[in-house]
């Protein structure tokens, strides 16, 4: 553990990185001082975290970079936030540099082409690197599923089921539509949204019941 220690202010002594420490000195005097902020729990936080997320996601998609600037500034809180809560838990603790640190390492073995001597031309290479080393981590699972939050919104999940389905042979034929670009598929959702609606439907309830049929034939391959 580092622990909370007292940085320069930013750009003082000349490091690119002044500025995260601080943020990280910042975030510890708030937890110190700060009530409502001494009483939160890393669930508690969760509607916040989302909330960030989704704010980040309009400002890449809106193209402001002052807005994405900011929001990326938010998110980064949420993640010191975290990091400062779970840096006082009496059975387990760690701070954002065993974040930082971790993270750092797992990136370093994910890119042996950039560390680690190995080559890689194409995006497609970089990607078998990437799922080898993953692999090599991940030992105990034993499904193309394990790992993937079912608590994400229904049509990424669906997005994320569909390429770990292929993996083992599961492939779920297209639907024949006329959408001829993304904005035209965009079109094409939204009305199927409004047909559910129309007549009485839950979509996301509806998309959820065919990930869940699509998981349920996933596992039945993987025991076959």
């Amino acid at each position: 553990m580092s622990g909370a220690h007292a940085v320069d202010e930013p750009g003082s002594d000349g490091s690119a990185h002044a500025a995260l420490g601080r943020a990280a000195e910042v975030m510890h005097e708030v937890r110190e001082r700060c009530v409502w902020t001494q009483e939160i729990t890393h669930e508690a936080l969760v509607p916040y975290l989302i909330e960030e997320s989704h704010e980040l996601i309009d400002a890449i998609e809106s193209g402001s970079r002052a807005e994405l600037r900011e929001e990326l500034g938010d998110l980064l809180w949420q993640v010191l936030f975290h990091a400062e809560i779970a840096s006082r838990d009496p059975e387990a603790p760690f701070d954002i540099d065993d974040v930082a640190g971790e993270m750092a390492e797992k990136m370093v073995r994910r890119h042996p082409h950039v560390f680690a001597g190995e080559t890689a031309a194409t995006p497609e290479e970089v990607l078998v690197h990437w799922n080898a080393a993953k692999a090599a981590e991940k030992r105990e699972r034993t499904s193309v599923l394990d790992g993937v939050s079912l608590g994400m919104p229904a049509l990424a999940l669906a997005d994320k089921l569909l390429g770990r389905a292929a993996q083992v042979g599961v492939v779920r034929t297209p639907a024949d539509a006329a959408s001829a670009s993304e904005a035209q598929l965009g079109e094409a959702l939204l009305g199927l949204v409004a047909l559910a609606r129309e007549r009485g439907w839950d979509a996301d309830r509806a998309l959820r019941g065919a990930i869940r049929t699509l998981e349920g034939d996933v596992r039945g391959a993987e025991r076959s």
